[in-house]
């Protein structure tokens, strides 16, 4: 089983390896579009503006082959806060910029009007849908640490979590193979870590069922 880590120049690469590495896991860090192949698993962390993800994605040719492994053949997947955005059909940052489109979402800016802090930065509690893979066998009171200034609105049916932020503010989503946290789970401790092992468990068990 290998997991590849996207590096598109704006992800948090150094904590998320750090977690792999923690957990024990096989991966490497990649911007090499020939080896996007090669994985039976994906991540990709982002940290920073939607338009400068989208093009530096696009100048390294990584959509493509990423479509190709995720969605046409269904390999697992977890984007992390701006790889959860990155997954709409577009956004709002900084103008208007199109996305994976991938699902039928679009990332609009965090409201202020209502006294709100953004961006919202710090811990934040979570409540799971029914039934998610991320969030399996996490009991108790789910905290994750937070760092965004803009949320993605979204059909309920592919919303795996919620957080209270001024209302309701998609946290996660699952979408068959396709999966991703507006949240760090990187960054979020003992939480952070059992959702990223039952990811990586979900990848180890689509590897066995190929």
């Amino acid at each position: 089983m290998l997991t590849i880590i996207i590096d598109y120049g704006m992800g948090n690469i150094t904590s998320v390896a750090m977690a792999l590495d923690f957990l024990g896991v096989p991966y490497i860090v990649s911007s090499d579009s020939r080896k996007i192949h090669q994985g039976d698993g994906y991540i990709l962390p982002g940290v920073g503006a939607f338009p400068a993800a989208m093009e530096n994605l696009r100048s390294l040719d990584l959509l493509a082959p990423l479509t190709e492994e995720v969605v046409a053949k269904g390999k697992p997947f977890l984007g992390i806060c701006l790889g959860l955005q990155l997954l709409a059909k577009d956004s709002t940052e900084k103008g208007f910029s199109g996305g994976f489109g991938w699902l039928d979402a679009h990332v609009t800016q965090i409201d202020a009007a209502k006294g709100l802090r953004v961006p919202h930065v710090g811990w934040n509690n979570v409540t799971p849908s029914e039934s998610t893979v991320l969030f399996r066998g996490l009991t108790g009171e789910l905290n994750f640490y937070f760092d965004h200034s803009y949320k993605m609105d979204c059909l309920e049916d592919v919303v795996a979590g919620e957080c209270e932020y001024g209302g309701a503010i998609t946290a996660a989503i699952e979408k068959n193979n396709i999966m991703a946290t507006q949240f760090h789970p990187e960054k979020s401790q003992r939480n952070g870590l059992k959702l990223l092992r039952n990811f990586l468990n979900y990848v180890e068990s689509s590897t066995e069922r190929q």
